[in-house]
């Protein structure tokens, strides 16, 4: 296998997270014979400083051209001031249109090591292992007509929430087939009792749902979704849903298994597809070696397995987490009694040893 990646750490704790996973790639590279190439570019607040724009063309044209990019978070408050258009999050959005990613893939699993992480009891998270779909480039956050306007009150905000039925049908097509590789159960997610765009989002996924017989399908609103991951996440196994819904739900999910620090995940579509943790930058802690990298660790693994189809290589990656976990080490968003915490770069390092030694 030969492959080019394009890095893209961004702003906050990106810069410190992505080389621990680019360390893993390396070494999955060296150990099963494959060549990989890593090519760094700036993104978001990083951009912003160096050329005044979040996605510059340059950074674009790599990740076009590249098999796979590998991104580490963008934001923070330095760049709140700006203008909406310049913003760094607008370099994801940008990202995921430019290159078709339109399905969002974020497993929340539990390590059974870190039950006492949760904030929920034991009873009610053990044996979670669900997979958030979450439709990516359409919704209120791409949709039209929208902004800030002048009115004789003061001002009005607009955002429009659309979807038509071929972005519908695309999502649907990935959470079923999805679900055929795991328990065979998907839960459609909507507010198709108030909302046009989620009535019509319904009917077309019943309609997807009949080239696959043999899988489950269920339909839920997102307000008792958001009730029912909290009351009983094993019921689920594969939840489809909006932008908005997904963006949503995917971080109520995440928190379930301990911290926002150890969930991965994939945005696929028609291009290279881009693989990040789902945790923003945060700022407060950049630069500290505070941050877990077990997430970008296992969106690396997760782009070993979707992109370049290296199933072996990113179980191999998997499981050097899990052992590690099981050794004890732990960062500070996950420490408990009787753990030994560690930071950033002595996480990644005791998961390459476990990995190197597997």
């Amino acid at each position: 296998m030969k492959a080019q990646i394009a890095v893209l750490a961004g702003d906050g704790v990106g810069k410190e997270i992505v080389p621990e996973a680019v360390k893993l790639l390396r070494a999955a590279a060296e150990k099963f014979g494959h060549t990989l190439t890593f090519v760094p570019a700036d993104v978001g607040g990083a951009a912003i400083d160096k050329i005044g724009v979040p996605l510059p063309d340059d950074t674009l044209a790599l990740a076009k051209s590249s098999d796979a990019v590998l991104l580490g978070a963008v934001g923070g408050p330095k760049w709140e001031g700006l203008d909406y258009t310049i913003r760094p999050e607008r370099a994801l959005l940008g990202l995921r249109e430019q290159l078709g990613l339109f399905a969002n893939l974020r497993p929340a699993k539990l390590y059974p090591m870190l039950s006492e992480a949760s904030t929920l009891k034991r009873e009610v998270i053990e044996g979670i292992d669900l997979l958030v779909v979450r439709e990516l480039t359409g919704g209120i956050y791409f949709g039209k007509p929208k902004g800030i306007e002048k009115t004789a009150e003061g001002e009005r905000g607009v955002n429009t929430e659309v979807y038509t039925t071929h972005e519908i049908q695309r999502i649907a097509k990935v959470a079923f087939e999805a679900a055929r590789k795991r328990r065979r159960k998907v839960m459609s997610v909507d507010k198709a009792n108030v909302l046009e765009s989620s009535e019509l989002w319904r009917r077309v996924v019943i309609d997807v749902h009949r080239d696959y017989p043999d899988v489950e399908l269920s339909h839920m609103y997102v307000d008792n979704c958001a009730m029912q991951l909290i009351r009983n996440p094993r019921q689920f196994d594969v939840l489809v849903t909006t932008n908005l819904f997904g963006d949503i739900l995917s971080d109520e999910a995440a928190m379930l298994t301990g911290s926002i620090g150890m969930l991965p995940s994939a945005s696929i579509g028609t291009k290279a597809g881009m693989y990040e943790p789902i945790h923003g930058s945060a700022p407060d802690i950049a630069g500290k070696n505070l941050a877990n990298p077990i997430a970008t660790i296992a969106s690396a693994a997760m782009l070993l397995s979707y992109q370049l189809r290296l199933d072996k290589e990113a179980e191999a990656i998997e499981r050097a987490i899990q052992k590690t976990l099981e050794q004890g080490y732990r960062t500070k968003d996950i420490q408990g009694p009787g753990t030994t915490l560690v930071g950033t770069v002595e996480m990644g390092d005791a998961i390459l040893k476990n990995f190197l030694q597997g």
